[in-house]
């Protein structure tokens, strides 16, 4: 180990004063059988750092097929060696320079022992989260209603919340959230998404309760809901239909649900369109529209992120194209949606893109990085910058 006097000489070598520096001199040395994969260095913002020192948790997910991410309480972050040319120390107890004083008195040297050494370390981005993997697990056993005629119901490929967070690389809060967006409910402690049709079809007997009692699709009360319908379908399935269609609230001690227009035009128009591969634009809407509740009125920007219209074609046609279907890489989103469509007005492709956004991020920024603009009839339009095959 080095002495005060031997350090002295070296600063008298290297002509640096004594008086410039600190009065704490720190002498390093390494351990015994010190490797560099002893430790692993991982950067963390001021957001994370509290996090910890709050004591909560950070954890890794993904399966051995996929990159790993690490998750917050809330938030998704993708994980990224960054090498660097200057080797990094792990030294504990060091006393860096925020902790030594100059009113320490005479210099004196500090023996540190290095516990390790990397020469990169992990480096945190924040992430849109991997969600589409949960829809397609909820989608191996989705729920058709309750077993009938004593017909045992299938309990394979069913999860609870610790399974999606062991296979979905996401956040729980953003997993929580998603499953409100795919309308996905608890039953039996397992989280489960319900067959469309089905859902479909409680959501028609509500419907047609409101039309019956000529009730305001404002002001539809829970409790009448659940005693009329409850022979035709579970309580329970009543009012997730209703949370999902509607908005909660009480007056006079009573729980109403105000229905929302958009949410229940939206759904009847997935499912027309379900079944058809392309459908003439105006003969849908006049079925749209009597298809749903008297008193609504569908439009077309109900629609936005699940259908889209060909303006293009004689006649105008929409079809089925929902953003949860797409992929979810940006380049490769990029390629299927030029593969469906060669040229694209920024009206027609935003709501495509809008959740590949990432912070202080425009869809207008996307497009130029991604796609090549031109002008087509006084409109400008969006294709792909290298060929795309079909």
């Amino acid at each position: 180990m080095r002495t005060l006097e031997e350090v002295q000489a070296t600063l008298e070598i290297a002509k640096l004063k004594e008086e410039d520096l600190q009065k704490t001199i720190h002498c390093l040395s390494f351990g015994e059988s010190v490797s560099s994969a002893d430790y692993c260095l991982m950067e963390l913002d001021d957001t994370l750092c509290k996090h910890i020192e709050a004591g909560q948790s950070l954890v890794i997910r993904g399966d051995k097929d996929e990159r790993a991410v690490l998750c917050s309480v809330d938030t998704t972050y993708d994980l990224k060696i960054a090498d660097t040319s200057n080797l990094l120390l792990f030294v504990p107890e060091c006393r860096k320079p925020n902790h030594v004083t100059n009113s320490e008195g005479v210099s004196h040297v500090a023996h540190t022992e290095i516990w390790g050494f990397c020469n990169s370390y992990w480096e945190l981005r924040k992430q849109h989260p991997k969600l589409k993997k949960l829809k397609k697990l909820l989608m191996e056993n989705p729920y058709e209603g309750p077993a009938i005629g004593g017909q045992e119901e299938n309990t394979e490929n069913r999860y609870t919340m610790l399974d999606l967070l062991e296979r979905i690389q996401a956040s729980e809060q953003e997993i929580n959230t998603h499953l409100e967006t795919i309308h996905a409910c608890q039953i039996d402690g397992y989280w489960r998404i319900l067959d469309f049709d089905y859902e479909m079809k409680v959501l028609g007997h509500l419907t047609q309760l409101v039309d019956s009692e000529s009730w305001s699709f404002d002001q539809v009360p829970l409790q009448t809901c659940l005693e009329e319908l409850a022979p035709l379908e579970p309580k329970e399935m009543i009012e997730h239909c209703l949370n999902c269609y509607g908005q909660r609230y009480s007056e006079n001690d009573q729980v109403f649900y105000a229905l929302n227009e958009d949410k229940v035009c939206r759904g009847l128009a997935l499912m027309l369109l379900q079944n058809a591969v392309k459908f003439n634009l105006r003969e849908f809407q006049e079925v749209w529209q009597q298809s749903v509740p008297e008193g609504m009125s569908t439009r077309l920007d109900q629609l936005k992120s699940v259908a889209l219209v060909d303006q293009a074609s004689h006649p105008e046609t929409i079809c089925l194209l929902r953003v949860e279907d797409l992929p979810e890489d940006t380049l490769e989103r990029f390629h299927h949606l030029f593969t469906l469509r060669e040229k694209w007005t920024e009206d027609d492709i935003t709501p495509y893109i809008q959740d590949l956004c990432g912070e202080k991020q425009t869809t207008g920024a996307l497009l130029t990085k991604y796609a090549r603009s031109s002008m087509q009839n006084g409109i400008k339009v969006f294709n792909s910058r290298r060929p795309v095959a079909t």
